[in-house]
């Protein structure tokens, strides 16, 4: 596959794998651009991961007479498997 542009910034975007597919992203964060193909694998993807998220709960952690200041606090879960793949 040819390089794309940013149509925003011109920067080349840059490809990565994606699942089963590929996406290209501009490195200044303008966006992002995926094939039809690539697009219907993720949309399928996202729905198979809302359609097994349940409820990811830590087990809280054991109070000791040694702790001097508050557990560090916990990740906000994802709310959708897009928002994991770009951290």
């Amino acid at each position: 596959m040819e390089t794309m542009s940013c149509p925003r910034c011109g920067a080349d975007m840059v490809s990565r794998a994606l699942g089963d597919g590929e996406v290209s992203q501009c490195p200044e964060g303008h966006g992002v651009f995926l094939s039809r193909l690539d697009l219907g694998a993720l949309t399928e993807a996202e729905l198979d991961w809302h359609r097994h998220a349940g409820q990811h709960t830590a087990p809280l952690p054991r109070i000791t007479a040694d702790m001097t200041e508050a557990p560090p606090s916990a990740k906000a879960p994802a709310r959708a498997w897009v928002e994991t793949l770009f951290d």
